[in-house]
């Protein structure tokens, strides 16, 4: 399969969305996320968001200091704000360092276990953002 084709079926998988501003206001699948699911997803090692970020984490150890602490962070953003950052950071600072956990094109250099898929399902994203959301102080 030639590089284009893989591609294009690559971004077929991810679920439609329309950026509005500095946001993705509508949710990804169509439903809240679960709040639950989206902690343990940030505090998963392989996930890396605690490489950079800390936050209310206190069993945590080796929390980064890279970005901002994720304390309040429901109170700074909106859930839309939070997904557009989450789906593809770069959309809001080109020079972010932070992944883009659902975009599968335009990268360099990308592992053969990751190539052709995005780093979160829309479901986790949602999940994520949930979480997030109650991060009010």
């Amino acid at each position: 399969m030639t590089a284009a084709l893989e591609q294009a079926s690559a971004q077929s998988l991810l679920r439609p969305f329309q950026v509005v501003g500095d946001a993705i206001p509508a949710s990804l699948t169509g439903v809240a996320g679960d709040p639950v699911r989206g902690r343990a997803i940030v505090v998963k090692r392989e996930n890396t968001c605690l490489l950079c970020h800390s936050g209310p984490f206190p069993e945590e150890r080796f929390q980064g200091d890279l970005s901002s602490d994720l304390t309040g962070t429901g109170a700074r953003w909106t859930q839309g704000q939070l997904r557009l950052r989450l789906v593809d950071a770069s959309r809001v600072n080109p020079a972010t360092i932070m992944p883009s956990y659902y975009r599968v094109e335009g990268f360099n250099r990308v592992g053969p276990a990751w190539r052709g898929k995005p780093i979160l399902s829309a479901e986790q994203i949602e999940d994520v953002v949930a979480y997030l959301a109650t991060l009010r102080d």
